[in-house]
């Protein structure tokens, strides 16, 4: 998936306090065509290793396909144990709570404590959002810090970043 992001850079050009935009392509990739992309060097210092030992040794290319087409599914075999170190989302757990529904301990005016996953968070409303109330339904829209921002769940859906669950 290909898709453009805005970022701001503070400070502009030369640093006269013009702020500008900038695109950038961010590329997300699955984790399967990842991990065989990190396999093709190997692959090739494997073919080229094969035929130095062609020339040096004299090694059939039989045996020498073979060989390859052990090395290969040998990385095939390991990508289950491996996939995870392959893959990419929200690596701190902070990051991971974004979109995921909670409910207000302590009522949010614009602090409060929501209930997540188990856990008492910190946590503010929008900006322009009104207070909302104890026992309120809530979804995480993104984090600042160790400070969830939340949104009433019967509000407008604008949830920002991934989801992983609810």
């Amino acid at each position: 998936m290909v898709g453009p992001v805005a970022s701001a850079r503070p400070g502009g050009a030369r640093g006269k306090g013009v702020a500008h935009q900038r695109a950038e392509f961010v590329v997300t990739v699955s984790t399967w065509v990842k991990y065989l992309l990190f396999q093709v060097p190997g692959w090739l210092i494997a073919v080229v290793v094969l035929l130095v030992l062609r020339v040096w040794i004299d090694l059939p290319v039989k045996i020498a396909v073979i060989l390859f087409i052990l090395w290969v599914v040998k990385d095939l075999l390991f990508y289950p144990l491996l996939r995870i170190a392959y893959q990419s989302g929200p690596k701190t757990v902070v990051e991971q709570l974004i979109g995921i529904k909670g409910v207000v301990r302590e009522p949010l005016d614009p602090d409060g404590t929501v209930f997540v996953r188990g856990e008492l968070w910190r946590a503010k409303t929008e900006i322009k959002a009104g207070p909302i109330t104890a026992g309120s339904d809530v979804r995480v829209v993104r984090a600042e810090g160790m400070t969830l921002i939340v949104a009433a769940e019967n509000g407008p859906a604008t949830v920002i970043g991934d989801r992983h669950g609810t």
